[in-house]
């Protein structure tokens, strides 16, 4: 019935990064043509962010315990698997969190740009401080988790949020009302995501609007840096994981001619759940077992959005620096910790960058509106982001399959390997 609707209007069949390009268009004429008008059209923008930070904290803290939930479980099944997978999904994406954190401290793309009200910006304050590592710690550990989430502290939430998946992992049939019950919160906020996203068209030509009529090109030229920074380091991903398949035995050059498809598809679709089908054959076909391709990916789609944060480290560093703040060591430390927990188990999410973005500027008190300006390129660099999550997963796979392979027997064991072999042959 809704594919029918949707042939009868074809309207609906625009995809939305296409409606954003437009509102990024309409915007920007409006801010050039009429500035004083476009300067009046900010409050359009801020209903947006307020309603994305409305769904943060219970979209978070069902999205994460239910995966931590779900982790645990598998950790019991399948033990030293689920443990080296955890470790690497985990290693991996602090890799590219960092990643994104030094190239955003090196080229600063959002510099260029001045907020309007960037003056009124009240200061974190742990900014221009020394750290103080013990509260820093102490403070990850919520007296009052209730507290917590109603003041929109994402930290202490999300180590809740870890500690309560991990228990009801290990309550067996007791979690199940539980369980069920954040299933249905996750999917509500799922679905109230996906009304709020919908009309992000409309807030990024209000947003576009006022900050045209306020910046001018200056935010073109930030937008067009951050893009490139975005790739460079994507391309430094690419070299790390052909590293780390080197060091697994495999040709890097290869096994991503093997994967090539599943990459290509992630990339000019922007979307991981399509590749998934065909990520999985291939992998079995080019011989690593079934149990492995059927634990590790799909886990890895969940877990191991290693293009994904990098991306959001990016665009947090990238308003901070809008509003003309320096980040220092504690403010970055949280950024790495934060994106690192945020995004697990959040794949599926519409608009899950922007969720997490949220999540992580809560944490550190920094001002939300700048995300409406970067919705206007996000499709170029979620296309990036997406291949590179394709490519991660690839290597996981090859890499846990070698790590805890040995406790994995196939009575066709030898054809299994002759098969991996061929993933480095030349």
């Amino acid at each position: 019935m809704e594919h029918q609707i949707a042939a009868k209007s074809p309207r609906r069949g625009i995809p939305l990064w296409i409606k954003i390009m437009i509102g990024l268009c309409v915007g920007a004429a409006i801010g050039y043509t009429w500035p004083v008008f476009g300067a009046k059209l900010q409050p359009i923008g801020t209903a947006f962010i307020k309603a994305l930070k409305m769904i943060v904290i219970p979209l978070i803290f069902s999205a994460v315990t239910l995966a931590v939930y779900k982790m645990g479980s598998n950790l019991k099944q399948l033990g030293k698997l689920g443990i080296c997978a955890f470790t690497w999904f985990y290693f991996a994406t602090a890799v590219s969190v960092a990643i994104g954190i030094t190239l955003s401290l090196i080229f600063q793309p959002g510099a260029g740009m001045v907020m309007p009200n960037a003056q009124s910006v009240v200061l974190p304050d742990s900014f221009g401080k020394s750290v103080d590592y013990v509260k820093f710690f102490l403070d990850i550990i919520p007296d009052n988790i209730i507290a917590n989430m109603a003041a929109q502290k994402i930290i202490p939430t999300l180590f809740f949020s870890i500690c309560f998946g991990l228990c009801l992992a290990k309550i067996g049939e007791k979690a199940k009302v539980v369980i069920s019950l954040l299933d249905a919160v996750m999917h509500a906020m799922f679905k109230l995501c996906e009304g709020i996203i919908a009309v992000s068209p409309y807030a990024v030509a209000g947003i576009v609007a006022w900050v045209f009529a306020t910046q001018g090109g200056a935010m073109l030229v930030s937008l067009l840096k951050l893009i490139g920074v975005c790739y460079l380091g994507l391309l430094v991903m690419l070299v790390f994981f052909g590293f780390v398949t080197f060091l697994a035995g495999h040709n890097p050059v290869q096994v991503l001619r093997k994967v090539l498809e599943p990459f290509l598809l992630g990339f000019s679709t922007a979307s991981s759940e399509v590749t998934l089908p065909l990520h999985m054959e291939i992998l079995e076909k080019n011989g690593i077992p079934n149990r492995v391709v059927a634990f590790v990916l799909p886990l890895g789609y969940s877990f191991n959005l290693d293009g994904a944060a990098l991306g959001q480290s990016l665009y947090v560093c990238f308003i901070a620096h809008m509003y003309g703040l320096n980040l220092d060591v504690a403010s970055l430390v949280s950024i790495l910790v934060t994106t690192v927990i945020a995004n697990k188990g959040t794949a599926n999410i519409p608009g899950v960058t922007f969720v997490v973005v949220s999540a992580i500027l809560g944490s550190l008190g920094l001002p939300l509106e700048g995300m409406a300006v970067l919705m206007a390129v996000d499709r170029f660099m979620d296309m990036g982001r997406t291949a590179i999550n394709v490519l991660g997963n690839t290597v996981a796979c090859l890499l846990l399959y070698k790590v805890a392979g040995s406790d994995i027997t196939d009575e066709e064991e030898a054809a299994e390997m002759n098969a991996l072999a061929q993933l480095s042959d030349d």
